[in-house]
């Protein structure tokens, strides 16, 4: 007997990267329609109402889409966390660093055949205090950065180039305390990630060791230097060259506290992309808590 073809519910934030989201999600479902599945198309109002709308598809037995950049699939995927539902992913964004994390296609027939056809299996995901997150949570200068675009008047790539440039610029070394499954280490720096995919901040290779699957965390701390080491650094995580400087070291576990040890100083943390609040940030591996496709 033949399988019947899959719904699918594809929640779109046409608030943020709209028109992009639209011109991806166009061709992509008229090839599921063609293949005789039922598609539904989901506008929402922000990332919490994404949320929703995920989790009511979901109870409806459908594949959910995210479609959109980091911070939309996060949001979709994470209200799937701990459910038994199957989530797909549209990139629609700048970064798309999850998707190419999993190596997703781009090609829209390529990704209507995996979504029609291909097999969902469990991913990891990440408990940032207590919020679900699926790709990585970092506390330092590209939080920073992450920051000054979003209150930039620049639109585009520009307001990212731009907030970078003035973060490091302005950027203070933080005395950091880190502690990963029990253990602290001090670390006066630029920032600390806790990687469950080992892209971030729009394609870069922050961890390469990072796996979604193996039930772990990859620490990655840069510690302080000239402003010209961390530019450099920058320019290295294409290929993985930053592993082999000094100032930057890899710890694995299961739960990472990030903390200051300064308290009077504020820091804020990031999450896929979005900013959810300040320092200190616990985040706790979730083992085989997703359930994606091609994964």
């Amino acid at each position: 007997m033949t399988a019947s073809p899959r719904r699918f519910t594809a929640v779109v934030n046409p608030a943020a990267g709209g028109a992009a989201a639209s011109a991806r999600l166009l061709p992509l479902t008229r090839l599921l329609r063609d293949a005789g599945a039922a598609v539904a198309v989901e506008y929402s109002r922000g990332l919490e109402h994404a949320a929703e709308l995920a989790r009511t598809a979901a109870r409806a037995g459908d594949v959910v889409l995210g479609v959109g950049g980091d911070g939309m699939v996060g949001r979709v995927g994470g209200a799937l966390v701990g459910t038994d539902a199957v989530f797909g992913i549209v990139a629609a964004g700048r970064g798309n660093d999850f998707a190419r994390q999993l190596g997703l296609p781009g090609e829209p027939a390529a990704l209507a055949d995996l979504l029609l056809h291909g097999d969902a299996r469990p991913v990891d995901a990440i408990s940032a205090n207590g919020e679900p997150v699926l790709g990585s949570v970092y506390a330092g200068v590209d939080a920073v950065a992450n920051r000054n675009a979003n209150r930039s008047r620049l639109r585009g790539s520009a307001s990212y180039y731009v907030g970078a440039l003035r973060a490091v610029l302005g950027w203070r070394a933080a005395d950091y305390r880190v502690t990963v499954d029990g253990e602290e280490y001090r670390e006066r720096g630029y920032t600390v990630i806790a990687a469950n995919s080992g892209y971030y901040g729009y394609g870069r290779h922050v961890a390469p060791g990072a796996r979604v699957d193996d039930g772990l965390l990859d620490v990655v701390l840069v510690a302080d230097g000239p402003k010209t080491m961390f530019f450099n650094v920058m320019r290295e995580l294409e290929d993985g060259r930053h592993l082999r400087r000094p100032q930057v070291r890899v710890l694995q576990g299961r739960e990472v506290r990030i903390e200051l040890a300064d308290p009077a100083r504020e820091l804020p943390y990031g999450a896929d992309g979005e900013l959810p609040g300040v320092l200190p940030v616990t985040a706790k591996v979730l083992p085989g808590a997703l359930n994606i496709i091609g994964a």
